[in-house]
């Protein structure tokens, strides 16, 4: 039962710290052009 007592706030800071790093993500702009690097793929460059 103490073991609870440590793992429950540790799981709860983590989720917290992953939480706020999805919204730094999303606020840096992480996320905002989902399908270019998709088509980048696609596009050859090949200049040889």
């Amino acid at each position: 039962m103490t073991s609870l007592a440590f793992l429950i706030p540790i799981a709860l800071l983590a989720g917290l710290g992953g939480l706020a790093a999805f919204f730094w993500a999303m606020r840096s702009g992480q996320f905002d052009d989902l399908d270019g690097a998709a088509n980048r793929i696609l596009i050859d460059e090949d200049e040889q």
